[in-house]
């Protein structure tokens, strides 16, 4: 079998989307992942199937996210900025807001112009979710907020909060140095986290700026994070380290986190159409 395909990518973070209006193409896990794959596929953080929504009087389209593991995900701040440009761009739909189901809920994204080409996205990531039992974390407390945790030896204190997808944020002196490769996997498949989780390393650089690293559940470390970087924001604003608003600095470029007065996050970035091709599925 013959796929088309088309590679995005945002800050870096990179994904394959593949044209699936019609539902007639199905992949196993061990297929998507082959796909993601950097040696034996076409390399990517994640694979996004461009669908359109059951619930058409509520949302335009469907991202049928999928880590480069080949699980599913709930929700991707990168992704979905980069699946509104492909929608546009392929000419799919001509809507510069674009009503997206996630399985995180449906999110409204707006398209950013330059020159008459979209360049990126404003998304409303909705609120964040900070009950313990809801990330989830288990914990004996309503919320885990700057609270110690214990993984295999190694102590430390995090605030942990959903996206739609769990998150884990820990500070630290010195993104650069910090033990991504080594803690991040270990606190993703911790038994506090019952659905595994996203993890951040995260330093404060000033009250609007942040650095910032991540674990990805499902991906390990990769070059941007959309609801990482949500999350980061949130974890700086109610551990006082931050306003509502900052610019979180990513391996692979920026995004802009603002946090609303109405609880609803704000994610801002670019989205870049790398290349488009045909590939056998085997």
């Amino acid at each position: 079998m013959q796929l088309n395909f088309a590679k995005y990518e945002g800050i870096g973070n990179d994904f394959i989307i593949i044209n699936n209006m019609d539902n007639s193409i199905y992949l196993t896990q061990e297929q998507i992942a082959r796909l993601c794959n950097r040696n034996f596929g076409i390399g990517s953080d994640g694979l996004i199937f461009a669908r359109r929504s059951d619930a058409a009087h509520l949302a335009d389209f469907l991202m049928d996210f999928y880590n480069s593991d080949g699980t599913i995900a709930e929700m991707c701040g990168n992704g979905i900025r980069c699946y509104a440009k492909y929608l546009f761009d392929e000419g799919i739909t001509d809507k510069r807001t674009i009503a997206i189901e996630t399985r995180a809920g449906i999110k409204s994204i707006e398209l950013v112009f330059n020159n008459g080409k979209v360049t990126g996205a404003s998304v409303d990531m909705g609120e964040p979710v900070l009950e313990s039992r809801k990330v989830p974390v288990s914990a004996n407390s309503e919320t885990f907020i700057d609270r110690p945790l214990s993984v295999e030896g190694v102590e430390f204190h995090a605030t942990c909060v959903s996206m739609g997808n769990p998150h884990c944020v820990t500070f630290v002196d010195d993104v650069n140095t910090a033990p991504v490769d080594t803690l991040g996997p270990k606190v993703e498949t911790s038994e506090h986290f019952p659905n595994k989780t996203n993890v951040e390393f995260v330093h404060v650089v000033g009250r609007d700026e942040i650095d910032a690293r991540v674990w990805e559940r499902g991906g390990g470390e990769t070059l941007a994070c959309g609801t990482g970087a949500c999350a980061t924001l949130i974890a700086c604003a109610l551990n006082d380290k931050t306003g509502r608003s900052a610019t979180v600095h990513l391996p692979g470029g920026d995004l802009g986190v603002t946090w609303k007065e109405d609880n609803h996050i704000i994610l801002e970035g670019p989205a870049t159409r790398v290349f488009t091709g045909t590939i056998d599925i085997i």
